[in-house]
This record gives C-alpha cells, sequence and structure tokens, in this order.
C-alpha cells in the first residue's frame, strides 16, 4: 500500500494580499487548510487559560458578556500599538503553533496530499519552521488598502496601522519558496496557484517503475 506523505504549506502575505481566495483554490484542488487566525479567535474563546491571560493583559472588556471575543476592544486597545501588539502575539501565537502540530499529526491518520497553514504572520511568529515551504501572496499596496477598506469597513489609516505591524513585502518576498502575484484579474490567480500545486505533488509522489 502507498504511503501518503502530507507536504506542509505556508500561505502568507500582507494583509488584503489575497490569502483567502489562494486557500480557496488549494481547498478546490484537494488541500486541506489550516486557517490561523480562525484557530486563534477559537482558542482566545475556548482555551480557558488563553481567556484568563488575555483578560489579565486587556481588561475584562476583552470578552463579551456572551463569552465572544471583543474584537474591537481589542483592535482599539492593540493597532498602533507595539507593545500591546508583542503581548497578544506572545500569548496566542504559541498555542496557534502546537494547534497546527496537531493537524499534522491527524493527516498521519486522516492523510492529504498537501496541509496549509494560511496566516498573516508565518514568518514573523517562526511558524515557518514546521513547514516545507511557504508562499507569498503579494498585491500592490493601493489595492490592498482598498480591499481591507472595502471588506472591514474601516479607514485607510487603521489599514496602515495593520500593515505596519507585518513584514515589507519586499522581505516576505525574499523569504518566500513561491510567490503569487494577486495584482491582476481573479482569473489570472487560480492558474498560478494550480503551477504550485502540481510542483508540489510532482515533488512528493514516488516514482513508479515497471
Amino acid at each position: 500500500m502507498e504511503t501518503v506523505t502530507t507536504f506542509a504549506l505556508g500561505v502568507t502575505g500582507g494583509i488584503g494580499s489575497g490569502k483567502s481566495a489562494v486557500c480557496q483554490v488549494l481547498e478546490v484542488l484537494g488541500a486541506r487548510v489550516f486557517y490561523a487566525d480562525a484557530e486563534a479567535k477559537r482558542l482566545m474563546e475556548e482555551d480557558a487559560d488563553l481567556r484568563q491571560a488575555v483578560q489579565d493583559a486587556f481588561g475584562a472588556d476583552s470578552y463579551e458578556a456572551s463569552g465572544a471575543l471583543n474584537r474591537t476592544h481589542l483592535a482599539r486597545l492593540i493597532f498602533g500599538h507595539k507593545q500591546h501588539v508583542e503581548t497578544l502575539n506572545a500569548l496566542v501565537h504559541p498555542r496557534v503553533r502546537q494547534a497546527f502540530a496537531r493537524a499534522k499529526e491527524r493527516a498521519v491518520h486522516d492523510p492529504v496530499p498537501v496541509l496549509v497553514h494560511e496566516a498573516a504572520l508565518i514568518f514573523e511568529s517562526g511558524a515557518d519552521e514546521a513547514l516545507d515551504a511557504v508562499a507569498v501572496v503579494d498585491a500592490p499596496q493601493g489595492a490592498r488598502i482598498r480591499r481591507v477598506m472595502d471588506r472591514d469597513g474601516v479607514s485607510e489609516e487603521q489599514v496602515r496601522a495593520r500593515m505596519r505591524h507585518q513584514w515589507p513585502t519586499s522581505v516576505l518576498r525574499q523569504r518566500a519558496d513561491y510567490v503569487i502575484d494577486n495584482s491582476g484579474q481573479p482569473d489570472a490567480l487560480r492558474p498560478q496557484v494550480e503551477r504550485i500545486y502540481r510542483a508540489i505533488l510532482q515533488a512528493t509522489t514516488p516514482t513508479h517503475r515497471q
């Protein structure tokens, strides 16, 4: 019986670059995607120790009366304040890395050819150490700002404040194994993702001889 080896691929890029769109294509192609932001939110709401640590650091208002994360409160405290960002990241990132490690373990018993770790701060958090390769999604800054303003209903300055907590795209591109250009029409994205996916499969699939 052929053993399936799961390839761990990171997908990252600046805010508004189109990481989610890339991951949607990868899922259609057969990859399994671990969405780090969604996992972080889940952990912040469901992990009792993490909840307490967040409240200790940022106050009881970090959570709604229902127990849901008060994202507005946290955003107001964090964005534009480097020390607060570093504090929250130090609380959340280790737990997200542990969750991804568990996802990799599950892939041993429930095989998938490519396991994707989608996150905005893959290199910054050190998550790339657990990955076989990283794809960086890139787009012009003006386009990224407009996308986030439309998506989140925030001001340009709020978007720029978020950007200041991420590495410059030029640095991300230097670290990348693959670069996906999302500056054009949506139809131009899928062929790039397909080429990367096929290259990974070709590199990881054993060659069978007659």
